[in-house]
């Protein structure tokens, strides 16, 4: 198991203190007892100008500041600077102008005098604080005493000692915040975020089997990350850590866990991250039903676990978080499989997989027997006798129907060859007939076709016969008398 860690730095010496440590008043800065204010014109047309501004002289009556003086803090300079009771008039006339305001912290330092107590109220999610005074009524009207380390909301306004330059805060009213009121407030951020949605199932990403690095947000040596780099080595001992040591609990929490999500989630190596914390009280798991923190986890691109405190805690963080795990162990439990149980899946995979292929061989060894136990696998000739036999018959059968078509096409040429000889003009000259031309080979058809002296030839059964006309007798004219001789024919030479 391999482990990186990295711790917060702390601030630089010197730094400027987070949060709203300055009062915004005007144009000109002053500090005073360590307090920075900005000086403003106050809001007053009867005062004629800042340069007729009233300022407390030595005996406390109102001076008249001269008429040369600038108007405006922007307008003075080193040639032209405005006296200090000015600047401490305008800061004294801003500042009453402002209103009581109600704010939360924690008390930090209580000092109590006579008749007042002098409280620090330190930022609940930054390290802001301020010095606030309490008369003894005021905190006579508390329910129970007031303590260190008390979380409280008060009523404050700020008050500006002209003759010193220090700033105080006067508080008309102080109240402690229970459990109850801290719950209800919880529950009322609660319901707006899911409200919003930050909380709904599809938005739950789902955890690697078996992720390659692990983030690890947690205290320094803390219980909580020896758990889980305890329970997820012995569960998967190759798993591999990338730690960050943040504060969790107090003002710097929210800030310091913010800042190691947002790392974590940039490291490419890093498949999951992991929020631990052991149990504590409500005051001290606050910082993780912070709405920032919050959101931030809702933003995370990377899968988050939270495991904070103990199965009855429930923080917000619990309802964003992609996997709540009830404990620090829990989580290492659920963050990375166990090895045994993984080896023991892999054998039991083996031996069904073993028995299927076993149960496969077996029944394709006794379907291949099945099959070679049938008479046709036996004697694989039978099938090709069988075979040839019908080929033979078949080879038959086409020989007959083709010597019978054969056959009848025989007959029927015959037949049409006799009637076709019985037809043909041949058959007629074998009868006696004869046909006779003219010279160009017209076919005489009528006596009127030939004149006496044509000469014509005459076709028999056998060979040409030349002959001339000597005589042409019209159709109607009828036969000559059989006693009548018939004039000699000579034939002459033929033409051919």
């Amino acid at each position: 198991m391999s482990q990186s860690r990295q711790s917060p730095e702390a601030p630089h010496a010197g730094a400027e203190p987070r949060g709203l440590d300055r009062a915004t008043v005007g144009g000109a800065v002053a500090t005073v007892d360590g307090v920075t204010v900005t000086a403003l014109e106050p809001a007053d047309p009867g005062n004629g100008g800042a340069g007729q501004s009233p300022a407390a002289g030595e005996d406390g009556r109102a001076e008249q500041a001269p008429a040369t003086l600038p108007a405006t803090a922007a307008e003075t300079s080193a040639d032209a600077p405005w006296p200090l009771r000015v600047l401490s008039q305008k800061l004294k006339t801003y500042i009453d102008r402002a209103p009581f305001a109600w704010v939360e912290g924690q008390v930090i330092e209580l000092n109590r005098r006579a008749n007042v107590t002098y409280l620090t109220l330190r930022d609940t999610d930054a390290e802001v604080s301020f010095s606030v005074a309490v008369l003894g009524r005021v905190l006579d009207q508390m329910p129970v005493p007031l303590e260190r380390g008390a979380r409280v909301v008060a009523q404050l306004k700020a008050d500006f000692w002209m003759k010193t330059g220090r700033l105080s805060m006067q508080t008309r009213d102080i109240r402690p915040v229970g459990l109850g009121d801290l719950l209800a407030r919880i529950e009322r951020l609660r319901q707006a975020l899911g409200a919003e949605g930050l909380f709904a199932p599809e938005r739950k990403r789902p955890l690697p089997r078996l992720p390659h690095r692990i983030g690890l947000i947690t205290g320094r040596n803390s219980d909580a990350e020896k758990d889980v780099l305890r329970n997820a080595a012995l569960r998967w001992p190759a798993v591999q850590f990338e730690i960050r040591e943040v504060a969790v609990q107090g003002v710097t929490a929210v800030a310091q866990v913010s800042a190691a999500l947002r790392e974590l989630d940039e490291h490419p190596d890093v498949d999951v991250i992991v929020i631990a914390r052991g149990g504590g009280s409500l005051e001290d798991l606050l910082p993780f039903s912070n709405e920032d923190l919050v959101r931030a986890v809702s933003a995370a691109r990377t899968p988050v676990v939270s495991a904070i405190g103990h199965e009855a805690d429930r923080p917000i963080l619990d309802d964003v978080a992609d996997l709540r795990a009830s404990t620090p162990t829990d989580a290492a439990k659920r963050i990375v499989p166990d090895v045994a149980e993984e080896l023991a899946r892999i054998g039991q995979a083996r031996q069904v997989l073993d028995r299927a292929v076993r149960s496969l061989l077996h029944r394709e060894t006794d379907r291949l027997a099945g099959l070679r136990s049938r008479p046709v696998m036996l004697r694989p000739e039978t099938m090709l006798t069988a075979r040839t036999e019908d080929v033979e018959r078949m080879r038959h059968r086409a020989r007959r129907a083709t010597e019978i078509a054969v056959h009848r096409a025989t007959d029927r040429i015959a037949h049409l060859r006799a009637q076709m000889r019985s037809l043909s003009p041949q058959n007629t000259l074998d009868r006696g007939y004869a046909v006779v031309q003219l010279a160009d080979g017209a076919v005489v058809r009528s006596s009127t076709q030939t004149r006496p002296d044509d000469r014509v030839r005459i076709r028999v059964a056998a060979g040409e016969i030349g002959a001339r006309v000597f005589a042409v007798r019209e159709p109607d004219e009828g036969p000559p008398p059989m006693s009548s001789p018939s004039p000699k024919y000579d034939p002459g030479e033929p033409d051919e």
